[in-house]
């Protein structure tokens, strides 16, 4: 056994393959830490997440986990794999249709033959750890935005993954919402053992809960990364813009396009 639950090999992804969203990506993300992957819009965050769950597969190099090179043509090895894999996505993607408790229910009546006293029993501790156990008859339409993601956290620890995936997990909360889940992925972690990969645009929340960052750009490169206090202190211009939030700098705000003269016939 390595202490990296997951590496990531000379990997290029690409929809298009004149335009590549990751290009030659080589990272490793050890067991049992929490590590944050910050980035602007489009730079390939989800997009390696998807990889590592093996939702698409990559147009050159390999995704390991555990030891293992995940293939997204491999139905059951996917199968498999995902057994030990949790995801909280973006939106929650919870079931409308459903309880928050049939919600957090799911993935144990899909994975498991578990009778359903010991689901009931595991469902009520799941949400009883995101401070919802209240909540569990309740309509997903009857709870607020901050309450649907604990409630997305709580089945996707429903199966005491090994590795747990959040993207964008900050998005859309109030300060303290954003504060609490913040520390519920770092309690999470610690009292599971599991391994965190946090997908976010929140640099202070992810700095303040993570034991490595990584900082991508556009065009599917990895700027840097380090423990946060190396990130806050580096010198290079690109991470200092990032990670202060500054409007000028390398990073142009501006998509790459003709001049203003061509496509409006004046001069800028």
């Amino acid at each position: 056994m390595t202490d990296d639950l997951i590496e990531i090999d000379g990997v290029r992804f690409g929809y298009d393959p004149s335009r590549l969203i990751l290009n030659d990506i080589t990272l490793r993300f050890p067991r049992g830490k929490v590590t944050a992957i910050l980035g602007g819009s489009g730079c390939g965050k989800t997009t390696l997440l998807r990889l590592i769950g093996g939702i698409h597969a990559a147009n050159g190099g390999r995704v390991v986990f555990d030891g293992e090179v995940v293939n997204a043509r491999d139905r059951a090895q996917l199968l498999r794999l995902r057994r030990r894999m949790g995801m909280l996505f973006q939106f929650g993607a919870l079931f409308t249709d459903l309880t928050v408790f049939e919600n957090v229910a799911f993935p144990l009546r899909e994975h498991t033959d578990l009778p359903e006293a010991l689901i009931r029993d595991i469902v009520l501790l799941k949400l009883h750890a995101v401070g919802l156990r209240g909540a569990a008859s309740l309509k997903i339409s009857e709870v607020s935005g901050g309450m649907a993601r604990r409630i997305a956290l709580a089945r996707a620890i429903a199966l005491d993954p090994e590795l747990i995936m959040y993207d964008e997990p900050f998005a859309g909360l109030d300060l303290i919402s954003m504060g609490v889940a913040a520390n519920l992925i770092r309690k999470l972690n610690d009292i599971t053992r599991s391994t965190s990969l946090v997908v976010s645009h929140d640099v202070p929340e992810c700095m303040a809960i993570s034991d490595h960052v990584v900082l991508m750009a556009n065009g599917g490169r990895i700027v840097a990364q380090g423990t946060p206090a190396e990130l806050m202190g580096s010198s290079d211009p690109e991470v200092r813009q990032f990670v202060r939030g500054e409007p000028d700098g390398p990073v142009k705000f501006h998509y790459p396009a003709p001049s203003l003269e061509a496509d409006f016939g004046v001069e800028a």
